[in-house]
């Protein structure tokens, strides 16, 4: 007989992947289970592929119109990685037990406001795996997943000849401002080193990417914002190394078990979303010691203090160093 579970994240592309060894535990641990996923029709493309879920559901504009879709299929078990508002609604509506994972906003208000660190020493993936420890579900070590099918992924022929024997692929994309390293930098960065270096990122960032590039010296080519996730994910797993903000595609690329180089800015390590079992050659950049980090959980379009200095202090000798080590 099967075990019916939904597994709730709506949301973000980096949440989203890191709820993937959960979903595969449940998978390959529980006996019959059949796995359910609900997330927003604009994340469908990260979960469509993967192989430990039988059935994506999609949240669009209506939440009644999912609740309704939802108790049509009479799961067993409701996991909510989530825990917001509207997966607390769905919840109250299914009748099926539910196991929530803990956000802990409480202890991140108080490393943000009075820098009182009750944090505990744990990925976030461990707390997601805590939630169905009550299956005898336990983590099998493998890390993340991310699955791209043949039709979703950059076709590399398309690529400069001078890039198919290797590149450096830039990760420029933040939802905030604070979260990303200033441009100038990536620019010095891509100026200072003789390999060939692929900009990703959003719409958002595409008039950035176009900044670096005119200021490089031909050895830059900028994707962002003109090609799709999954394309972008494709080219961070064929990528000799990656460079990335704290941002959903340094979780796709610790998925591929690459050697990342993250920069950290208004955010901390210390808040669990650190690359999940990346590449042992993986670092990261920060600026300790400043007392105004974090200053945020998410971050801002602009420094609080005006200053920017979690990101303008990062050295850039620093990343040139790595990447001259790890090519």
């Amino acid at each position: 007989m099967k075990v019916k579970f939904l597994v709730i994240r709506f949301s973000s592309i980096g949440d989203i992947v890191l709820t993937t060894p959960v979903v595969r535990g449940l998978k390959q641990q529980v006996e019959n289970a059949e796995v359910h996923f609900v997330t927003k029709k604009k994340h469908a493309s990260l979960v469509s592929s993967n192989p430990y879920i039988d059935k994506v559901l999609l949240f669009g504009d209506n939440i009644n119109e999912l609740v309704a879709q939802l108790q049509e299929e009479q799961f067993d078990y409701i996991v909510d990685l989530h825990q917001n508002i509207r997966s607390n609604r769905l919840k109250r509506r299914l009748d099926a037990p539910s196991f929530s994972f803990q956000k802990l906003n409480w202890e991140k208000w108080l490393m943000v406001k009075f820098k009182i660190n009750r944090l505990p020493d744990q990925h976030i993936v461990e707390r997601y795996l805590k939630t169905v420890s009550v299956f005898d579900v336990k983590d099998d070590g493998k890390g993340l997943d991310f699955f791209i099918s043949d039709n979703e992924a950059f076709n590399n022929d398309d690529l400069p000849a001078t890039f198919k024997d290797g590149y450096v692929a830039f990760v420029i994309a933040g939802t905030y401002a604070t979260k990303k390293l200033p441009v100038d930098k990536v620019s010095q960065i891509c100026q200072q080193i003789s390999y060939p270096v692929i900009l990703l990122g959003g719409k958002s960032e595409q008039a950035e990417g176009e900044k670096i590039l005119s200021e490089s010296k031909g050895n830059v080519l900028n994707y962002a914002g003109k090609i799709s996730l999954n394309q972008s994910a494709s080219l961070v797993r064929d990528a000799r190394l990656v460079l990335s903000n704290d941002t959903g595609l340094m979780h796709i690329a610790a998925a591929f078990k690459k050697k990342i180089l993250s920069f950290w800015g208004n955010t901390i390590p210390s808040f669990g979303m650190t690359p999940y079992l990346a590449h042992s050659e993986s670092q990261k950049l920060e600026v300790a010691g400043l007392k105004c980090r974090p200053c945020s959980k998410l971050g801002y379009q602009k420094c609080p203090k005006k200053h920017f200095r979690c990101m303008n202090d990062i050295e850039i000798a620093a990343a040139v160093k790595w990447i001259e080590k790890n090519y």
